[in-house]
């Protein structure tokens, strides 16, 4: 090969070696991104619900908010389209949240 090719493929490699992990990083980040708004609006209205005294638990099910209306609609899992389950829970004093797909 001569040394243009060489130069030229080196080129490509080192642009590559830049580009996809940059494209990985951040889409990943936009994905974890999409998950925390989700958790953060359950968040939200679980303590809505708890400071209003409709739910009286410190464990809070996504159920309760349904029926409660404090979440009209159903809360899906942005990356992969699917529903969460009404099982899926959030624990008010320790803010620990738990979204079954």
């Amino acid at each position: 090969m001569s040394n243009k090719k060489v130069i030229i493929l080196t080129i490509f490699i080192i642009l590559g070696m830049i580009i996809f992990p940059t494209i990985y990083k951040i889409y990943a980040d936009n994905n974890a991104s999409k998950i925390k708004v989700v958790e953060e609006e359950f968040k939200y209205q679980a303590s809505r619900c708890y400071n209003k005294g409709d739910c009286k638990e410190e464990i809070i099910y996504l159920k309760e908010l349904y029926k409660n209306k404090y979440i009209k609609d159903k809360l899906t899992n942005p990356i992969n389209k699917k529903y969460y389950s009404e099982e899926s829970y959030i624990n008010i004093s320790t803010k620990e949240i738990k979204l079954i797909s």
